[in-house]
């Protein structure tokens, strides 16, 4: 695995970064191969479909997936599809030259919802919620012509972690993206391998990587607001408190349900003393229970 590695990086690179590089890829291919394992994402004989949309996620998404087959101990394939949406201006020649050179199994499905969208929606309104409907159903159907046994998708830690807080923010509701699921149409199987990787490790991968990156707003869709500010929000953390993030990231596959308030997940209206010491009990908020080194003070001596 260390000669094919060798071979993914710039030969100009100087020894300090070359030796920088190779940890970076490790640390990837150590988290993608984590989040394989942890929620069983490919299993022996898949026929795994790659969602390229030709981004640095998707783009890392499927680099990391093919070193990882060269030495993962199922046997699985990858076929990367493409769904050109005809924006103006999408450089369609790109990524079928991109991938005829990797030798990967490619499907490029055209299919013109960028028209659709543009009815639809009125002018100066975000069009992404709509367009990513379109595209999903696209996808799930290509899936099954292609005989996919999974769909890739190449969100990250921090899509997900976003995706929390402007669930909890804007919708009153305590939810994530999930590692793997079951498709909307209930046919499919949908992993995003890239669950446990850092944003800006995949940035740097990309560069490193030279990836032909296209850009993500050729609709001339704004990306949403709301998300670029709660992006902005979780740097910030990250930047002042250290390990915050994690922490957070590691809550979600934390859960006590009976220290929350929803009835369909504990049965709080049939609980009853039993006499009996309970370990999940109130221990929650015993003293010493929270690391203080992360609190931010705010006016007037409160605490966040």
């Amino acid at each position: 695995m260390s000669n094919y590695l060798e071979a993914l990086l710039p030969e100009e690179l100087g020894e300090k970064d070359r030796h920088e590089a190779n940890k970076l890829a490790k640390r990837l291919r150590r988290n993608v191969g984590q989040a394989i394992a942890d929620f069983n994402m490919i299993e022996d004989g898949d026929r795994v479909m790659v969602c390229l949309s030709g981004g640095k996620d998707s783009h890392a998404l499927l680099d990391i997936l093919l070193q990882l087959r060269e030495i993962a101990p199922v046997r699985f394939e990858l076929v990367a599809v493409n769904l050109d949406q005809k924006q103006p201006g999408f450089p369609a020649e790109v990524l079928p030259e991109y991938l005829k050179g990797l030798g990967v199994p490619f499907h490029i499905e055209e299919q013109d919802t960028y028209s659709v969208v543009k009815r639809v929606i009125p002018e100066g309104k975000t069009t992404c919620s709509l367009c990513s409907r379109l595209r999903r159903g696209v996808l799930y159907r290509v899936a099954s012509e292609l005989g996919a046994t999974k769909i890739a998708l190449g969100h990250h830690r921090d899509d997900i972690l976003e995706t929390l807080f402007l669930n909890m923010f804007y919708g009153g509701k305590l939810k994530a993206m999930p590692p793997k699921l079951v498709s909307d149409d209930g046919r499919h199987i949908v992993i995003r391998p890239l669950a446990y990787c850092r944003e800006r490790d995949l940035e740097a991968w990309a560069a490193l990587r030279r990836f032909p990156i296209i850009p993500c707003d050729l609709c001339g869709s704004q990306e949403q607001l709301k998300r670029k500010e709660t992006k902005a929000l979780l740097r910030e953390w990250d930047r002042r408190f250290p390990g915050r993030v994690e922490k957070i990231f590691a809550a979600l596959g934390n859960v006590a349900p009976s220290h929350l308030a929803d009835p369909t997940l504990y049965d709080f209206r049939n609980l009853k003393a039993t006499g009996r010491p309970d370990p999940e009990g109130d221990r929650a908020f015993d003293p010493g229970e929270f690391d203080e080194s992360g609190i931010i003070p705010l006016r007037g001596g409160e605490g966040l």
